[in-house]
């Protein structure tokens, strides 16, 4: 870890309790900073506040005091709250600098930084990558942190020069940013997400592509080919543009020719040796590979992985499979898009769970995509115009469920042996669950508790 000065003495005010915050906070500290923490609730661990204060930390919960934002130097933000937020916007007024916890990561780490963002399939992209990157390692470490659940700032205090941090970053995160400057950028893709936090699709793509902004020609931007758009907004970019692409030759980068995936014209590995299904995974799969043989890594390395790895929790995740039907758990499939991809991944009839937040947008584009169904259990906020579209695509069995567990056994009743029934929701979970992944682990465990049933009957 770099000893920097640039907190000693400062005020700093951490606003959100998370564990990136603890965990800022407890670096901030470390760094000789006098540093407030403020949350609306309080921890559910009555030990942290403890812990705090014994450190000579302040912590203020129950309330957001605005004159926190004339008593400051600094402000470091939970990304998830907005900056709408009564405080964030006192702290704005008066010109308070606000930053995320990744850039105070970035500051005191000594590791190199691969960071990864993009609206689908950067979890999976950063799990692979820093597989592949741990493969056959000498020397060092890769490590995985940031928004995939392990705060970038916890693990920037272990890193070692030998040692690599890739780091997935979301759009919040990257608003909070100033000097994070990643030797390998990736962005995935980006695709209309999170316009209730950033008002606007032009303002959630300057935030994702905030990533290469300190990026100079030196610097690497591994960023998805198979767009119009995402071709054009690599021109921000002063990096090395390395391209990764799905559908057509790219020289300059990795891409699918056939049957198999390539970098730079050398042949990687066979489509049918991934052990993840779906055409979003031969995408990060790409992502990945373009990262590893950007950084060295070998073919065998990079396969050993690709043919091993089998998905990330509530992505594509493979649950169980019932008298011959396959259940899948998609329930981070929270745009259309995602969903898209998903239905794409398989040749199988599928019955398809669906619905949650309605954020206002149509399902016409998923229209298409439903042509293939067997059956379409619609649920959450969005179930009447997932119907509707369901209807207009001739699927013959919809049905509507109150709950996801509900979901589970009548897509069980509509499905065929030889079927999947993916869980695939084109939409947040917030009208019903608090996370997507609650939604995930509740779909997990009625699809246990089904095939507990069907042992038993």
């Amino acid at each position: 870890m770099k000893a920097i000065t640039t907190y000693q003495n400062k005020k700093v005010l951490v606003l959100g309790l998370g564990q990136s915050g603890l965990n800022a906070a407890r670096l901030l500290h470390k760094l000789g900073a006098k540093v407030t923490v403020n949350d609306l609730k309080a921890p559910k661990d009555p030990q942290v506040i403890s812990e705090l204060t014994a450190l000579g930390i302040k912590v203020i919960t129950g309330r957001h005091p605005l004159e926190l934002a004339k008593q400051n130097d600094l402000m470091v933000k939970n990304p998830g709250i907005p900056y709408t937020n009564p405080l964030v916007k006192a702290a704005l007024k008066n010109q308070l600098p606000i930053i995320t916890e990744p850039e105070l990561a970035y500051e005191v780490s000594v590791a190199p930084m691969v960071a990864i963002t993009g609206t689908n399939g950067k979890t999976t992209t950063t799990t692979l990558t820093t597989l592949m990157l741990a493969e056959q390692r000498l020397k060092g470490k890769a490590y995985a942190a940031g928004n995939i659940g392990i705060p970038a700032s916890q693990v920037a205090q272990k890193a070692t020069k030998d040692d690599v941090i890739v780091t997935e970053l979301s759009s919040f995160q990257l608003l909070g940013i100033s000097k994070l400057h990643p030797k390998i950028a990736v962005i995935t893709n980006i695709y209309e997400a999170h316009l209730d936090y950033h008002g606007d699709r032009k303002n959630y793509v300057n935030a994702k592509m905030r990533i290469t902004m300190n990026q100079t020609p030196t610097d690497y931007l591994v960023i998805n080919w198979d767009s119009a758009e995402w071709r054009q907004l690599s021109e921000r970019s002063k990096a090395q543009i390395v391209p990764f692409s799905r559908k057509q030759e790219v020289k300059t980068g990795a891409y699918q020719k056939g049957d198999y995936l390539y970098f730079r014209g050398e042949q990687i590995i066979k489509v049918a040796d991934i052990k993840l299904p779906g055409v979003q995974n031969i995408e990060d799969a790409l992502a990945a590979i373009a990262v590893a043989k950007l950084m060295g890594k070998s073919n065998f390395a990079i396969c050993q992985v690709l043919r091993t790895f089998g998905g990330v929790r509530h992505r594509m995740q493979y649950v169980e499979t019932i008298k011959q039907r396959r259940f899948y758990n998609d329930t981070e499939a929270t745009n259309i898009e995602a969903c898209q991809r998903a239905l794409e991944s398989f040749q199988q009839p599928i019955v398809l769970i669906a619905g949650g937040l309605d954020r206002g947008f149509g399902f016409e584009s998923l229209l298409p995509y439903l042509k293939k169904l067997r059956g379409l259990i619609c649920m959450g906020q969005t179930a009447q115009a997932i119907a509707e579209m369901g209807e207009k695509a001739g699927v013959k069995q919809i049905k509507f469920a109150k709950s996801v567990v509900e979901a589970v056994p009548l897509a069980y009743q509509q499905s065929q042996p030889g079927d999947v029934v993916l869980l695939s929701p084109a939409c947040a979970s917030w009208d019903q669950y608090p996370r997507c992944e609650v939604r995930g682990d509740l779909f997990i465990q009625a699809v246990e508790n089904l095939k507990k049933n069907q042992e038993e009957n």
